[in-house]
């Protein structure tokens, strides 16, 4: 059962995969964004490739949890998802993880042009980590843990 993490913007889509045992996201492809039908062209092949079963769509809040005009579009593009894909799709509050997986490829001393090609799918990898780990504790009953 592998889950889909993705860090949907105007012009591209950070994905990121699950292991198969639903521990562990890896970064896997940037889409670069032309039109909704070659989103879904691409996102439906690496579906395929890694055998996803369920999709987690990265919900950008305001910091005060309010969704503003880009929320509102992640959250359309997840029920276009849905209908076009036949999976299930989840969103999942993804605020602060552009700015982590940026922190993060700066640690790793990457240059600018090599943080612009990988930071999307970082972000998606980060994002549904954060998602993994959240349903980890809660399947074993323990949501308040640190």
């Amino acid at each position: 059962m592998r889950i889909m993490g993705l860090d949907v913007g105007e012009r591209t889509i950070g994905v990121a995969v699950s292991d198969e045992l639903g521990l562990t996201a890896q970064g896997v492809a940037v889409i670069r964004r032309t039109s909704k039908e070659a989103d879904v062209a691409a996102l439906q092949r690496l579906i395929e490739q890694y055998g996803v079963t369920a999709i987690v769509v990265g919900l950008p809040r305001n910091m005060n949890g309010t969704l503003g005009p880009t929320g509102e579009r992640c959250q359309a593009f997840a029920r276009f998802l849905e209908k076009r894909l036949t999976l299930p799709v989840h969103l999942w509050d993804e605020r602060l993880t552009t700015v982590l997986a940026e922190r993060t490829l700066l640690e790793a001393d990457l240059s600018r042009r090599r943080r612009k090609q990988v930071v999307d799918k970082v972000a998606a990898a980060v994002m549904l980590q954060g998602y993994l780990d959240a349903k980890r504790r809660e399947w074993h009953g323990d949501a308040g843990a640190d």
